[in-house]
C-alpha cells in the first residue's frame, strides 16, 4: 500500500520512474533559483525576483500539465496520464510561493496586500486566477472525485481552460517591455487548447499527423500575426511594418518561428511513433 506522501511511487506501490522525473522537474525551479542565490541576493529587488520566478513557473507547470493529455497521445505514452495530478499540484505550490512572497514583499501587512490585489487590474485577474487554480487543487482528491461525481468534476475541472487564460492576461500585464516570451507562451498555449478544439471537432480521441502539422503551422501563422497586432498598438505602428521583421534573423527569432519548431516537433515524434507502431513485429498467437 503507497503512503499518500509517497509521490515517487505509483498506486501499486512500486517506484516509479516517471514519477521520480516528474518530481525532479518540479524540483528544478528550486535548483536554479539556489544556483542563482548571489545574483539574487545582490540583485536591486531580491523579493520581486523571486515573485516572478515562481509566478513564470506556475504558468510553465501549468502549461505542462495541459500538455500531458495530447502528448500520451502523440507519443502512444498512456503512463503520462499517471502524472498529470502531481503536476497540477506542482503548479499550485508554484502560485501559492507566488502569492506568499508577494505578500512578503508587502511586509506581512494583510491590509496593503488586499488594497493592491483589489485596485491593480493585473493582480484581480491574478487573484482570481489563483483562486481557480486553489479550487481545482481542492478538489483533485480521489474522495473528491467520488463526491462529486465523475461528471460534476470533469465539468469543474474545464475551468483550467479559463484560469489558463487568465493567467497568460496576468503574464502579459506584468510584463513591462519585451514581450516575446510572453508571446510565445501564449502560442503554445494557443496550440495545447486548437489541438483539444481540433479533437472535439473530428470526434477522434487522436490526430493524425497531417493534422497536427496544419495545427502546428495556423497556430504559428497566429502568433506572427497576434505579436504583431499586440506591437502595433502599444507602439502606434502599422502591424504590417512588424511583421517585415518576420525573416529578419538580426532582430531576433520572433515567437512565430519558435512555436513552428515547438509543433514541428510534436509533428515528427507523432510520425515516428506511428510508423514505429506499423513496423512492430505482431506477436505470434
Amino acid at each position: 500500500m503507497k503512503s499518500k506522501w509517497h509521490v515517487w511511487r505509483d498506486r501499486r506501490g512500486r517506484l516509479s520512474p516517471l514519477r521520480v522525473a516528474t518530481l525532479a522537474l518540479l524540483l528544478l525551479p528550486l535548483a536554479k533559483a539556489l544556483l542563482d542565490a548571489n545574483d539574487i541576493v545582490q540583485g536591486a529587488r531580491p523579493l520581486n525576483d523571486l515573485i516572478h520566478r515562481a509566478g513564470f513557473w506556475t504558468l510553465v507547470f501549468l502549461g505542462v500539465t495541459l500538455a500531458v493529455t495530447p502528448f500520451r497521445r502523440v507519443a502512444r505514452y498512456g503512463n503520462l496520464i499517471d502524472v498529470r495530478r502531481m503536476l497540477g499540484v506542482g503548479t499550485f505550490v508554484y502560485a501559492v510561493a507566488h502569492l506568499s512572497l508577494f505578500v512578503a514583499d508587502q511586509g506581512y501587512d494583510l491590509s496593503k496586500v488586499v488594497h493592491e490585489i483589489t485596485h491593480r487590474v493585473y493582480l484581480i485577474v491574478g487573484a482570481v486566477a489563483w483562486l481557480g487554480l486553489a479550487a481545482l487543487t481542492a478538489t483533485s482528491t480521489d474522495a473528491m472525485i467520488k463526491r462529486l461525481g465523475g461528471l460534476r468534476w470533469r465539468r469543474l475541472h474545464q475551468a483550467i481552460y479559463v484560469i489558463a487564460l487568465l493567467a497568460l492576461i496576468h503574464y502579459f500585464q506584468q510584463t513591462k517591455a519585451d514581450v516575446t516570451v510572453p508571446v510565445f507562451v501564449a502560442g503554445l498555449f494557443t496550440w495545447l487548447i486548437g489541438y483539444r478544439v481540433l479533437v472535439w471537432w473530428q470526434g477522434r480521441g487522436e490526430l493524425s499527423t497531417l493534422s497536427l502539422l496544419a495545427l502546428s503551422v495556423v497556430v504559428a501563422l497566429l502568433t506572427f500575426a497576434g505579436e504583431a497586432i499586440g506591437i502595433g498598438i502599444a507602439f502606434h505602428v502599422s502591424p504590417l511594418r512588424v511583421l517585415d521583421t518576420v525573416f529578419d534573423v538580426d532582430a531576433g527569432i520572433r515567437p512565430g518561428w519558435q512555436v513552428l519548431a515547438a509543433g514541428l516537433c510534436v509533428v515528427a515524434i507523432d510520425f515516428v511513433r506511428a510508423r514505429w507502431g506499423r513496423l512492430r513485429p505482431v506477436a505470434a498467437e
